[in-house]
């Protein structure tokens, strides 16, 4: 069965997520949505309550979908999941840059591990997590950018 990790905070998860884990089900058996807890970051929505957001979001999926969160070395999880494979997406330039020198680092600490990097669709390509929140703390509608879950998390 041909495993991926597809990392990030998810906070929240958007229709672009939605979009990258639905394609990614046409080149993988399963995918494992991880949720990574980061300082840096600084969610505003707790690791439970992120899972539970992405549970219900991708629940169309069925099993061949989990979610989980990880607070390790993304390349141990990903063996701990027996995943040879770890997706991202790649929206502008700037995250060319970031996710190229993390897959060179990652990649140098476990040689058996490849990227797969996609596109979102033209559709999803201007989402954010960080425009999304920015968009609910000002009271703007986000419904064009979430799934009705998360609107109702964010703005109720």
């Amino acid at each position: 069965m041909k495993v991926v990790v597809y990392p990030g905070s998810f906070n929240p998860i958007t229709n672009g997520h939605t979009d990258l884990v639905e394609r990614a089900l046409h080149l993988f058996d399963h995918v494992v949505v991880a949720i990574g807890t980061s300082a840096q970051k600084n969610p505003k929505v707790d690791l439970a309550d992120r899972i539970e957001l992405c549970n219900e979001v991708l629940a169309e999926f069925g099993d061949r979908v989990s979610v989980e969160g990880f607070n390790n070395l993304l390349v141990d999880y990903a063996k701990s999941k027996n995943a040879r494979f770890i997706l991202r997406g790649l929206r502008t330039v700037t995250d060319f840059d970031y996710e190229f020198q993390m897959a060179e680092m990652n990649q140098s600490l476990a040689p058996g591990i490849e990227y797969v990097f996609l596109l979102p669709s033209k559709e999803c390509s201007f989402i954010s997590s960080t425009l999304v929140r920015e968009i609910a703390t000002l009271g703007g509608d986000i419904t064009n950018f979430v799934h009705p879950a998360v609107a109702k998390a964010l703005q109720g």
